[in-house]
């Protein structure tokens, strides 16, 4: 054993999970001109998650989307915290009772240590919602922002 495996970091998700998440991500985002993106990180920096899902989320520059509605799923893993935060134009039309719902989804799922499931599977019911929200227009829509996880600290 090395020293340096000693000190190497655990993933927080593993290759296949990621995999997983970004495809979900992209197999949703495929049929609307919603925006999803996924945020991990091990420590949340405030007492409550959904403070720090927000300034991540303008941090990341998703409220400048032409329909302002992406979502962000925020993820701090060691401190066992997550939120869901969602921009105006997609949070009003799905209303408070999805979002506190899309949440203990994902608890669920992380109450048995399957991180990867539980955000995908968010990601799809949210991808839902904002299809039928916001349906995919294939002569005007564009993808807005990137597809891939972000990984804090």
């Amino acid at each position: 054993m090395s020293l340096l495996s000693i000190f190497a970091k655990k993933a927080l998700l593993t290759e296949p999970e990621t995999s997983m998440v970004v495809d979900a991500i992209r197999a949703s985002e495929k049929k609307t001109s919603g925006e999803i993106r996924v945020y991990i990180e091990s420590h949340c920096k405030f007492v409550d998650a959904l403070d720090r899902a927000s300034q991540i989320f303008y941090s990341l520059k998703m409220n400048e989307t032409e329909y302002r509605n992406a979502v962000l799923v925020y993820v701090a893993i060691k401190d066992h915290q997550l939120a869901v935060f969602a921009d105006e134009g997609i949070y009003k039309k799905a209303g408070a009772a999805f979002w506190n719902n899309a949440v203990k989804e994902m608890l669920q799922h992380f109450n048995t240590n399957d991180y990867g499931k539980g955000i995908s599977f968010v990601v799809t019911e949210i991808g839902n919602t904002l299809q039928a929200n916001f349906p995919y227009d294939n002569s005007t829509d564009k993808n807005e922002l990137p597809d891939d996880i972000v990984f804090g600290k």
